[in-house]
């Protein structure tokens, strides 16, 4: 599954916050083992989801792109 994940990085635009979180969820689905959390473990789920689409979000907007 984490192969299916999109870059992020476009020439044209910026990365949409709705393509973080999808590849954040697609990056917890693959670690976690769990297409969709039980109630029990969904909090943990979705939290860890934000805190992976803030991270991305802010490693995309450090980036120096050369050439571009």
């Amino acid at each position: 599954m984490c192969r299916n994940i999109h870059r992020l990085r476009y020439i044209d635009r910026t990365a949409t916050q709705e393509e973080y979180l999808a590849a954040a969820r697609q990056y917890v689905r693959k670690v976690s083992g769990f297409r969709e959390p039980s109630r029990a473990n969904h909090e943990a789920f979705e939290r860890a989801v934000a805190e992976i689409a803030r991270s991305t979000q802010e490693l995309m907007d450090g980036l120096v792109v050369r050439g571009v």
